[in-house]
């Protein structure tokens, strides 16, 4: 899988409001040390508090990439942007875009790459072929986040969980399976986006054999329950062939994100479920912790969460934000 180069200018267009610009603010959340500045049109409504730079500035601070980071209504890329974006492909940088519109299919921009001997990077869109997975054990350690609902903090807990690990000095990496996350490790698969059939393979190439003392730390995707998207999760469960779990979720949650007939399942039956698919690649896998989003609650709601969490578990239970995941790290070094 290629590399993203970094450092990154963060590209927000005419962004109308703060939102639309997440996926930038989660790379510059999570690194910060690859973000030379941030490009922002008249009328740009987005603000990452970081500093705004020219196209020209960027490349002359040896910015190596453009990140596409904002997204607007319907996914496309309009003019105003294709003519800063062509400035930046003469002056030496690639472009990375999670948008929907493949900027591979502008002419304007893949002749400016093809003239200037710079990438374009598509990370909604597979730029390569999976193999069917083998199921077969192979060594290294595994993690992978899970959750009883998309959109529940799955992402957050595993970098949370990979910056804990490393700032002890363990062997542990990062795999992202979204844009944002592909973003900010450089490198990855938007696994929503690979043929069902290949899910699963494409997580063995992700997360390969490896040194006994390696942890890929794999970011989830979906949900079992959640009717819409279960089966990235399942492909990713299996793929992974995790050792260890962590299950996400938030308090509060009235329904399934989407379905408003489909109630939010109880954490430890969504374990029991998922621990019965994950130990079909590993009978040795269990979880590690549960990662709770308490944002939606009162402090003492959230206190109560997650001593009957601890309770009905077993496990430590953080937020991650709020608590660090420290806990949940020890847990897994135990064995």
């Amino acid at each position: 899988m290629a590399t993203i180069q970094h450092p990154y200018l963060l590209f927000l267009g005419d962004a109308p409001d703060q939102l639309a610009a997440k996926t930038a603010n989660g790379v510059k959340v999570w690194r910060p040390e690859w973000c030379i500045g941030q490009f922002r049109l008249p009328g740009c409504k987005a603000d990452l508090g970081l500093p705004d730079v020219s196209i020209e500035e960027a490349a002359a601070q040896g910015a190596k990439t453009v990140i596409l980071g904002v997204a607007n209504r319907g996914g496309f890329i309009p003019e105003s942007w294709i003519v800063e974006l062509v400035k930046a492909l003469g002056l030496g940088m690639d472009i990375a875009s999670g948008l929907h519109t493949k900027i591979t299919a502008i002419p304007s921009l893949k002749d400016a790459a093809e003239r200037n001997g710079r990438k374009l990077f598509d990370v909604r869109h597979p730029s390569r072929d999976y193999p069917v997975a083998s199921g077969k054990p192979r060594p290294g350690k595994r993690l992978l986040t899970v959750g009883t609902d998309v959109s529940v903090g799955k992402m957050f807990t595993t970098l949370a969980i990979e910056k804990e690990m490393r700032a002890r000095g363990l062997n542990a990496d990062f795999r992202a399976t979204g844009q944002t996350g592909i973003f900010i490790a450089g490198e990855g698969a938007s696994i929503d986006a690979v043929i069902a059939d290949f899910i699963s393979g494409c997580v063995e190439t992700l997360a390969p054999a490896n040194s006994e003392d390696h942890w890929d730390l794999i970011e989830g995707q979906g949900s079992l329950y959640n009717v819409s998207y279960s089966g990235v999760t399942l492909g990713l469960i299996h793929g992974a062939q995790a050792d260890a779990l962590v299950m996400c979720h938030e308090i509060g949650r009235p329904h399934m994100r989407g379905l408003p007939d489909y109630p939010v399942p109880e954490i430890p039956t969504a374990m029991d479920t998922i621990l019965h698919m994950a130990k079909m690649v590993n009978e040795d896998v269990k979880f590690v912790g549960v990662s709770l989003n308490t944002s939606n609650v009162s402090a003492d709601e959230a206190a109560a969460f997650k001593a009957k969490t601890a309770e009905q578990t077993g496990l430590p239970v953080v937020d991650p934000l709020k608590d660090g995941v420290a806990p949940i790290v020890d847990r897994l070094l135990a064995g």
